[in-house]
């Protein structure tokens, strides 16, 4: 009974350090995670909410939550590295903040390769000018690369492509132009807006947003990743439709799949904070196998010439 009340769901009687120090907790940690790294994850836990005030205030079982389905993922919690976040959320039905479990792009990229099945896997942001075309039936991309670093980093973004490819093979790709990616994030995120407007808060259009054409007291209604790191959000979705779709998933990606974008309770049921794409095809489970070649990881900031050479293996 002692462990339930400590894990119990708190506005903010204990910060975050005191809260993870109570043994009850420690013990719980220690249950899920073992004992030499309950402290690592400790560490962790308070660092990522000392860095974000915004965390500071989620109830503190819901910040536990989320990192406990993280490091069962053999993920990091740190926001440089990207591979999952803890994201304030406002629970209006319970009137409190809560921390939502998200995982980031290259959180997938982690879990994928762990798989053991993909020998290549790139998720690309194409600058504007770079695409010369993109045949949707045979999922052959022909692009010129802006060899200039600094004038590809500061080009707009026109579209994402990914692509994958299995050990024994098998290749898989996919282009959406910016458009498709912002009229699927308005669609399918409560948090973000195309047009602007709609629901109790008043949002500006994304194009207004972009522009700066907002008041500043109202910064908070767009701390959303979809405003914050619209690219991120855009390779992530990328990867979640073709590793879903035609991918081979292995049971932590569907673990991972499964407590993405939710608020993780103490029993471990998952409550959706964002609508997104249909279910993946269960037929796509599969356990991990073991690489018996190098994996070949081009990530988006890595040298993407190398990716696309004279485009024959696309």
């Amino acid at each position: 009974m002692a462990v339930k009340n400590a894990l119990a769901p708190q506005k903010k009687a204990l910060g975050i350090g005191a809260y993870l120090s109570q043994d009850a907790v420690k013990r719980k940690i220690n249950e899920v995670v073992g004992g030499k790294d309950g402290q690592r994850l400790i560490t962790a836990i308070v660092s990522a909410t000392t860095a974000n005030p915004k965390l500071q205030e989620c109830t503190n079982q819901s910040i536990l939550s989320a990192a406990l389905v993280g490091e069962g993922l053999k993920l990091s919690p740190s926001p440089q590295l990207g591979q999952y976040y803890m994201v304030p959320f406002e629970n209006h039905k319970t009137n409190e903040t809560v921390a939502q479990f998200q995982l980031g792009y290259k959180g997938y990229i982690q879990l994928a390769l762990r798989s053991g099945y993909y020998k290549k896997l790139n998720v690309l942001a194409i600058k504007e000018g770079e695409l010369v075309h993109f045949d949707p039936l045979n999922e052959e991309i022909e692009v010129h690369l802006i060899e200039d670093e600094y004038e590809r980093e500061n080009a707009p973004t026109t579209g994402y492509y990914a692509m994958f490819e299995y050990l024994n093979g098998f290749k898989k790709a996919m282009y959406w132009s910016k458009e498709k990616m912002i009229s699927h994030a308005d669609r399918y995120s409560m948090a973000f807006s195309k047009d602007g407007g709609g629901g109790k808060y008043k949002k500006v259009s994304y194009a207004d947003y972009l522009s700066g054409n907002y008041d500043k007291k109202d910064e908070w209604l767009y701390s959303s990743f979809w405003y914050k790191d619209f690219d991120g959000m855009a390779f992530k979705t990328m990867l979640r439709q073709l590793i879903s779709k035609w991918g081979i998933m292995s049971i932590e990606m569907q673990t991972a799949y499964e407590n993405d974008m939710g608020v993780i309770s103490e029993d471990g049921k998952v409550t959706y904070v964002e609508n997104d794409e249909p279910e993946f095809d269960q037929a796509n489970i599969v356990e991990p196998v073991t690489a018996e070649e190098p994996v070949e990881v081009e990530q988006a900031d890595e040298a993407q010439a190398a990716l696309f050479g004279d485009g024959g293996d696309f």
